[in-house]
């Protein structure tokens, strides 16, 4: 098991203790270090330490990091999109139904199993092997995702995505008619009484902003929304829309599935999912500073309803 035995120098006083040994351990990233703190691996002259705690001049931090580990998730050889690749981090289109995480009644057949299978330079630290997902798609949410795969990458990353400098573009059609340049900002929380949603009205609750950037009405019934998300809370786009009396179409969750529909619209009733795409991901490269761009297209279930609704629409007598 590595150790490693520093001390704090007049020059690093008063600094975080994470940012500080980011700086002295070249080979080991903030979160990395995060990860080892949290285990009660950095101790601070002999007690443990903590990562907001300030460090002092002359203090002995000694951290022990453990080798790392098999993973424990088994590889799966799922299909997977793979939109971009290179040394630093993959970009995904994930596909609806598929959940990013292992989780309680989700064991495999996840986007994580799908990776170790698919990406071979997948770098991990702290004690385990694993991939680094920076953020997350809801399962029956479709569409682009970016993965980091080392922990420098994902340190990058994380840090655009806090500092919101991430443009994350949805389409989603919901009921009503909803118009272009409308801002939903409202707090999201756990709801209180249903643990499996979340809800604008939630006592303890972290700001949440969503725009609504492009729309294209089908009558007064529905609307095809472009969707700009500049917080990443869970299931943001569905609970902000639903709390403004536009929910996501096939969102059984929070409103928006209907059963009885008129003729004209019957095309929804084909959906078993959420029509919520992630269509538009940019962000700088997390090593070189370039600006990526990427698209994705209407996967096919969401098409299909799409070309019905516009065929109706434009022929209305067909």
């Amino acid at each position: 098991m590595p150790a490693h035995t520093i001390s704090v120098s007049e020059d690093s006083a008063g600094q975080r203790l994470d940012r500080f040994l980011a700086s002295v351990l070249g080979t080991y990233s903030r979160s990395q270090i995060q990860r080892l703190i949290e285990e009660g691996r950095v101790q601070v002259a002999g007690r443990a330490g903590k990562s907001n705690q300030a460090v002092k001049a002359g203090q002995v931090v000694t951290i022990d990091v453990p080798e790392p580990s098999p993973a424990s998730l088994e590889a799966e050889p799922l299909p997977l999109t793979i939109v971009y690749e290179d040394s630093d981090l993959v970009v995904v289109d994930k596909p609806a139904g598929m959940v990013v995480h292992p989780a309680a009644g989700h064991a495999g057949g996840t986007l994580v199993n799908a990776l170790l299978h698919h990406i071979s330079d997948l770098s991990g630290v702290g004690g385990e092997k694993r991939p680094g997902i920076v953020h997350r798609l809801d399962r029956g949410t479709s569409g682009l995702m970016v993965v980091a795969k080392h922990d420098a990458s994902h340190d990058e990353l994380a840090r655009q995505f806090h500092d919101r400098e991430v443009e994350k573009e949805y389409v989603a059609l919901v009921w009503g008619t909803v118009h272009a340049g409308r801002r939903i900002d409202a707090p999201i929380g756990r709801d209180p009484i249903d643990r499996k949603k979340m809800s604008a009205k939630a006592r303890r609750s972290r700001e949440a902003v969503t725009r609504i950037v492009g729309a294209e009405h089908f009558g007064r019934a529905l609307t095809l929304s472009r969707v700009a998300i500049y917080t990443g809370r869970t299931h943001q786009i569905r609970v902000h829309l639903n709390a403004i009396g536009h929910s996501v179409v096939g969102d059984s969750l929070y409103g928006g599935v209907h059963r009885h529909v008129p003729g004209d619209l019957r095309a929804v009733s084909r959906l078993d999912r959420p029509f919520l795409h992630a269509a538009r991901l940019a962000f700088k490269h997390p090593s070189d500073g370039r600006r990526l761009e990427f698209t994705s297209e209407l996967p096919d279930d969401l098409q299909r309803v799409l070309d019905a609704l516009r065929q109706h629409f434009e022929n209305p007598e067909s």
